[in-house]
Formats: structure tokens, C-alpha cells, sequence
């Protein structure tokens, strides 16, 4: 079977920036185009608004400076408005060369929006394109609203077709605006247009606000749709817009007859940085960049990947750069604690074993969350076994943070049975904490590993004067793992995670 190939433009920097409450800067705009290109291998980039703000400026400024410097330039796409020229010629003091045109799609938007005329609206829209290609700038077309406009002024859609058809434009992008679209109509709606202009390139731009973005994806692609829109981790207005890595793994999996240049390996470490830069967490439940989606809760299910991958299906993590997991709680069978026990090289005997599963279960129903690095410490406790005892014990610190001053920590540390002190200064206590720890490492010569999430709740059940708990990531080695602290201080919680780390490490 032969393949279609299908362009894939990110609107992560542009549409996916509308997300509320947030914006990317200068150096995270750049940061992410390189990776959306040279590491996703994505086909085009649309990074910015025209006209925004003196920051979006210099952010697209740096952006086609480097896409010159790579041969990109032509992957790198501006929204730009009917406004006189002003958006072109703001998109032409940043180097860029290609521009997505807004323009009406629907009767309704015309008519109420810019209160102007069909001839009024073409006229502005010629105007405009013809201006860009004296410029040397590329052009492609927005219809704003366009789904409902098929619904509600049909003629109208089909009128400014045959006008954008005899223009010197490349692609025409027909986004549902609102996410409206049922997947039946999509397939409808574009499949009457792509048989009425085959000669075309449609792009198809999907919202999800029905929880339908990826449905309505795939059936504009069995429409014959060239190309499509999409964002890390779903990212856009509203309830956002048609998630990246599950448009990605559906195509590969449910549609055969179409090829994407994307490299789905690469889609966990983008999704992941993109949220750090954001601050917006990626649910826990997301298919394919979630963290619990490749996590085996049930003990049956453990049990059932040792014989013959019972419970596997072709979302394999490691087609994502990721590792299967097998949880911790009340649920957990034997199966699930040996295979962890197993990723932390540990081995126990079966009598064992279950006085270990039964502990796990109790600390479950107490709604307590244990992670495989919480194993040893079970151990310890339920064996009363010396083999896992502490070798580092964090014996005293000090905390000290006075207006005016930077926070400040006095540390003493166990290690091996000798005593080492330090202070060290930050940019609060738990960082003044890390420092004093590095400082006393750095004598041993010894490393930390790196921490690269934070994350503190209070466990459930429980309410804000009560205890709270401090989930820390670290990556050492190339291997991330996490430790718990519980306490009813948030940076005392964060201290005994970390003395938990340097036990592991």
C-alpha cells in the first residue's frame, strides 16, 4: 500500500499560547522551535502573533535568525491580519517569511465581527496576498469560524473557495474554531471540498472542546486532508487543541495508509519540557505523555506481563522513549512488588515477600502513596533487616530566612558514621539546604543527582494543617527516580525526601 504523506505544522507557540494564564519567553520560544524541528521533526512551526508585544518580536526575531542560519526559514509561519499591512510589515522586520492570513470563514463572523461585505472582504484579502508576494513572503489562509460556516452559510464557505483557489497562496487552513465538529461532519465537510478543489492543500486545524479533537483528525485524513495542526500536550484556548502525541500513536496505529515525518520517540521529552516551561502539569491519565499510562496498578496485571505480555497492547512505552511501571498500594499482588524489587536489583525470599505485600496494603488503605524507592526503608521495617538500614543520616539543620537577606541553612550529615558540617545560602530554605548538602559532598567527592520536579500536596483525606507531602524527582545516570518525605512542614517534608535520595545514590 502506498503511503500519503501528511504535513504536520505545531501551533504550540501560537495557538497553543492562548491557554490561559500563560506565555512562553524569549529563550523558551527559541528552545522549543529547535526541539519541535530538529528533534520531533516536525514540518512547519507556526510561533507567533503578529502585533503582540515587543517581546513576541524579539522571540520571532530570534527565531528566523536561527531557521536562516539551519536552512527553516520557510518552516516558520506568522498569524498576520487584514489590518493595512501592519502585521506583514511586522513580520517582515523579523525575518520571517511565511504568513497564515486570518480571514472570515463564516458568514456570521463577517457580517457581526467586521461588519463588511463579501466583494468588501475578497478585496481586502487580495490585497493583502498580493502585497505579501511582492515581498517575497509566502501565504497561506486562515477561515476563521470555518466549521460553522459550513454549517450555516454554506454558499458563503464555497464563495470565498473559489475566490482564495485563483490566488497565489500555498495552503488553505480550515480550522473548527469554536470545536464544534462531530467526526461525521468533518468527514463530510472536507471531503466535498477536497473533491470540489483537488488541486488544492487543505489543512485541517481541530479544537477539542467536545473531547473530539483526535476523532475529528482522523477522519480528515480518511477526507484526504494534506495537512494538520496540532500542539504539545493539547495546549490552546478553551479546552484546547488536538493533542500531538495522540494524533501521532492513532496515525501509526489506525490509519496505515498515511506517513508522518514526526519522531514519536521523542514526544514524552518534549511534552515533559514544554509543561516545565509552562507550569501546566500534564494529567496524570494523558495518553501516551501521561505518568500513569504505561503503569500497571493491579497485581493480576503485573503477573499477566511476566506470562507471555498478557496485558500489553501496541502503545508500547518504549516507542516513546518511556519504561513500563508497576504501582505500589493496596491493589499490588506479589507480581507487581518483585518486578520493582527486581528494577532496584533487590531480592528477597517468597515468606518475605509476603509480609512486604502485606504491609504495602496496609499503607494503601491508609491512602498512603509508596513508591518503588520507598521498598527498602518497607523492608527494613518489616524484616527489621540490617541490610537496608540508613548509611546517611541528616543528624541537624538550621533554617534561618530574615527579611532582607538571603535564606541561610547549618547542616550536619552522618555519613558512614562520620560527622561533616556545612552552611550554605539560597534562594529559599530547601535551596539553602541543597547547598550546604552539595558542599559537604563535594569534600567526599562525591555527586548529587539532579532534581528536576518538585512537587508537594497534601495527601488525601487530610486537610491543610495536617501533614503534607513532598514528591521529589531527581535524574541520576540517565535513570530519574522519586522519593517521598511526609511531615507537617513542607521543607522538612522536602529534607527527609532528600535523605532519602542519598541513601539510594
Amino acid at each position: 500500500m502506498k503511503k500519503r504523506t501528511i504535513e504536520i505544522m505545531d501551533t504550540t507557540l501560537r495557538d497553543g499560547e492562548q491557554t490561559s494564564g500563560m506565555s512562553f519567553s524569549v529563550s523558551e520560544k527559541l528552545t522549543i522551535s529547535k526541539l519541535l524541528i530538529e528533534e520531533l521533526k516536525i514540518d512547519r512551526i507556526e510561533v507567533a502573533s503578529a502585533r503582540v508585544s515587543k517581546g513576541e518580536f524579539q522571540a520571532v526575531k530570534n527565531i528566523t535568525s536561527w531557521g536562516e542560519s539551519n536552512g527553516y526559514l520557510n518552516r516558520i509561519e506568522i498569524l498576520t491580519f487584514l489590518d493595512n499591512g501592519i502585521s506583514l510589515d511586522w513580520l517582515l522586520k523579523t525575518g520571517a517569511k511565511v504568513q497564515n492570513l486570518l480571514t472570515k470563514g463564516s458568514l456570521n463572523h463577517l457580517t457581526h465581527q467586521i461588519k463588511k461585505t463579501p466583494k468588501e472582504h475578497f478585496k481586502e484579502i487580495n490585497e493583502s496576498i498580493h502585497l505579501a508576494e511582492k515581498e517575497g513572503i509566502t501565504t497561506n489562509v486562515y477561515l476563521e469560524d470555518w466549521s460553522n460556516g459550513m454549517r450555516n452559510s454554506k454558499e458563503y464557505v464555497y464563495d470565498c473557495l473559489d475566490f482564495l483557489t485563483e490566488q497565489p497562496i500555498k495552503r488553505i487552513l480550515l480550522p473548527d474554531t469554536l470545536g464544534v465538529l462531530s467526526p461525521n461532519e468533518t468527514f463530510i465537510f472536507l471531503s466535498e471540498i477536497i473533491e470540489k478543489y483537488p488541486k488544492t492543500h487543505f489543512d485541517f486545524h481541530a479544537h477539542n472542546d467536545y473531547d473530539l479533537s483526535v476523532s475529528n483528525v482522523i477522519e480528515s485524513l480518511k477526507a484526504g486532508c494534506h495537512g494538520l495542526h496540532l500542539t504539545v500536550n493539547g495546549m490552546g484556548e478553551r479546552a484546547g487543541n488536538a493533542p500531538m502525541a495522540s494524533v501521532a500513536a492513532v496515525i501509526r496505529d489506525f490509519v496505515p495508509n498515511i506517513k508522518i515525518n514526526l519522531k514519536e520517540e521523542s514526544l514524552y521529552k518534549v511534552s515533559k519540557l514544554v509543561s516545565t516551561f509552562t507550569g501546566f502539569r500534564i494529567p496524570a491519565n494523558k495518553p501516551i505523555v501521561g505518568e500513569n499510562v504505561f503503569t500497571q496498578t493491579a497485581g493480576v496485571h503485573a503477573d499477566g506481563d511476566s506470562k507471555k505480555n498478557l496485558y500489553h497492547n501496541d502503545l508500547l512505552p518504549e516507542r516513546f522513549g518511556r519504561k513500563r511501571k508497576y504501582a505500589l498500594g493496596k491493589t499490588s499482588g506479589k507480581a507487581n512488588i518483585r518486578k520493582n524489587l527486581q528494577e532496584l536489583g533487590l531480592h528477597i525470599k517468597e515468606e518475605d515477600l509476603k509480609k512486604v505485600t502485606k504491609r504495602i496494603i496496609e499503607l494503601g488503605d491508609k491512602k498512603e502513596r509508596v513508591t518503588a524507592e520507598d521498598l527498602p526503608y518497607i523492608i527494613s521495617d518489616v524484616l527489621n533487616s540490617s541490610d537496608f538500614k540508613e548509611k546517611i543520616i541528616i543528624k541537624s539543620y538550621e533554617l534561618k530566612h530574615k527579611m532582607g537577606s538571603n535564606p541561610s541553612a547549618d547542616v550536619e550529615i552522618e555519613i558512614n558514621g562520620i560527622l561533616f558540617k556545612k552552611s550554605g545560602t539560597g534562594d529559599g530554605q530547601f535551596d539553602a539546604f541543597i547547598n550546604a548538602v552539595k558542599k559537604i559532598y563535594d569534600i567526599n567527592k562525591l555527586n548529587l543527582p539532579l532534581l528536576i520536579d518538585y512537587a508537594v500536596t497534601i495527601p488525601p483525606g487530610s486537610n491543610s494543617d495536617a501533614l503534607c507531602e513532598t514528591f521529589i524527582t531527581w535524574k541520576n545516570n540517565n535513570k530519574e527516580f522519586i522519593t517521598r518525605g511526609l511531615d507537617s512542614d513542607q521543607t522538612v517534608s522536602a529534607i527527609k525526601a532528600t535523605e532519602k535520595m542519598l541513601n539510594i545514590i
